[in-house]
């Protein structure tokens, strides 16, 4: 009942993933959506979505969503909201975010980056494949490498987390005291919305009930008999 009629194939869900098919503002507002209709106190929805929005910094790819639950549940957070807040990353901010990291993380460790987004893509595209081929290694009669991972590690990973935690912890602050007062705003709104719903619909039916008891007494006085002449009910 509840499934897609459209199946889509894995090449579709990868493309509605780097670009949705109705487009980045119709999902944004969506997901704005979706958080502003959270059944939850205005204090646990911010808070969930101050932890998605720090998980969106560190290079947690692949257990972001799971990483913003979990930081929910430590900070008693909403963790729908922190699954939603995720969504800021985005192929289009990621870059932005991951470059800001790096160079601020290089900065702190005193080293030199010099590097670019597409040099950043390649190191953690040869970096995986070295862990899967590794992995199945294991299981296998082929050695293991790990010295390219070495390098990774100093030269991407490391100030990648470190350069990520200050602008995470900023960017999560800002977002927790900006959408607590509009998400009470719209709690206070909607709560005002549906007393004066729910004020109309009494009104509604106390003017039913008014309508039909008028309209017992037409009945009741229209089956009444008319009342005696004046004269007896005699003719002259």
């Amino acid at each position: 009942m509840f499934k897609r009629r459209d199946h889509r194939s894995w090449t579709r869900v990868a493309a509605d993933f780097l670009y949705p098919r109705s487009g980045w503002r119709r999902a944004t507002s969506y997901v704005l959506h979706r958080l502003r209709r959270l059944p939850d106190s205005p204090h646990k929805i911010a808070r969930g979505v101050a932890a998605g929005m720090f998980c969106n910094f560190p290079p947690l790819f692949g257990v972001q969503m799971l990483s913003a639950a979990l930081l929910a549940l430590v900070f008693r957070g909403n963790v729908l909201a922190a699954v939603l807040a995720t969504f800021v990353s985005n192929p289009v901010t990621t870059p932005l975010i991951a470059l800001m990291s790096l160079e601020l993380g290089h900065w702190m460790l005193g080293t030199q980056a010099g590097l670019n987004m597409g040099m950043v893509v390649d190191a953690f595209t040869a970096a995986g494949i070295e862990i899967w081929s590794n992995l199945i290694a294991l299981f296998t009669h082929e050695p293991t490498r790990w010295y390219r991972l070495r390098g990774f590690f100093f030269a991407i990973l490391l100030p990648y987390t470190l350069g990520s935690v200050l602008p995470g912890i900023a960017a999560s602050v800002a977002t927790y005291y900006l959408s607590l007062p509009l998400i009470g705003a719209y709690h206070r709104l909607r709560d005002r919305r549906r007393i004066e719903r729910a004020e109309r619909r009494r009104a509604g039916r106390m003017l039913d009930i008014a309508r039909a008891e008028a309209a017992d007494w037409q009945d009741i006085a229209g089956d009444a008999p008319p009342p005696p002449a004046p004269d007896g009910g005699k003719n002259d």
